[in-house]
This record gives C-alpha cells, structure tokens and sequence, in this order.
C-alpha cells in the first residue's frame, strides 16, 4: 500500500559546516511508510542518517541528514489529510 508523503527539508549548515538560515524547500514521494519516504530522499539525494529516524503516530517521522551539501532535518507527513492508499 503506497501514500503520498512531503518531506520538509530544512538546512541547517553548508557543505562546510558553517550554519544557513532560511533554507527550506518540499520534497514529495510515493512510499509504503514515512521510513519508506526517508529512504527514498536518501536515495535521490545521496545522503546518510545522522542518528536515527524518529516515528511518531499517524505516519510523520524526523530525521536528521547529511550529505555533500551539508546538514538538514527533515520533517515527513501524509500529504494529505485524506489518507487514502494509492491503487
């Protein structure tokens, strides 16, 4: 069963480790769960777990990041409130 979910991607600091303010942008992805979700950002944004990825009910997740453009925490929830599986 596949939702639609947003990931709220918020820079934290650049490629060399100073901090960036304002940086936030939408990513949108077809997955079976918010950890699904994550994993495909990481996928398409070559980046790695910092930590671990905190779930919480009604499938939203929080996740810290990092790749070659710097650190982001990354907020994930249904895209809609109407959480009708895909067919």
């Amino acid at each position: 069963m596949q939702m639609r979910f947003t990931i709220e991607q918020r820079v934290l600091t650049d490629e060399s480790g100073k901090p960036v303010a304002g940086a936030v942008s939408f990513h949108n992805y077809e997955a079976a769960s918010a950890d699904d979700a994550i994993q495909l950002f990481l996928s398409d944004h070559r980046g790695e777990i910092v930590g671990n990825i905190v779930t919480f009910p009604g499938f939203h997740a929080v996740a810290t990041v990092r790749n070659t453009a710097g650190v982001s925490t990354l907020q994930v929830s249904p895209a809609s409130a109407n959480l009708t599986p895909l067919a």
